[in-house]
């Protein structure tokens, strides 16, 4: 089971980076977390990978694969935060699939903590 919390930090680009930091530290330790930050949700696996969710328009952006930090691109715009979601996402019963918007490849994958990520996700549309 993951781990929850809610960041009590400000959502702007910097309180992002300290997140995909974060999260990805725990990637790397194969720790499973799960973190709320305004309206996005952050996630490790004990499998080494982390991701980043935008849950109101279901996209995501791999932030580590395997232990490996992935690349991500975040802007800080005049009035508002900009992040290249490279994917979009949806929960189908125990797995994750995972649409890459670049390839047009499908990812499926099981074993990611959904349940919780499902739970969250509900916690942050009320």
């Amino acid at each position: 089971m993951s781990k929850l919390s809610r960041s009590t930090s400000t959502f702007d680009a910097d309180s992002v980076r300290r997140e995909i930091e974060y999260i990805t530290r725990r990637a790397q330790l194969l720790d499973s977390r799960l973190v709320v930050l305004g309206p996005l949700l952050f996630f490790s696996t004990e499998t080494g990978d982390a991701w980043m969710l935008d849950p109101s328009d279901d996209l995501a952006t791999c932030l580590a694969r395997g232990g490996e930090p992935q690349p991500v691109r975040i802007e800080d715009r005049e009035e508002r935060l900009g992040i290249e979601w490279t994917c979009s996402y949806r929960i189908e019963g125990e797995a994750m699939v995972f649409f890459e918007q670049e390839t047009a490849r499908v990812r499926t994958i099981l074993g990611y903590p959904v349940r919780d990520i499902a739970r969250a996700v509900r916690g942050m549309q009320r």
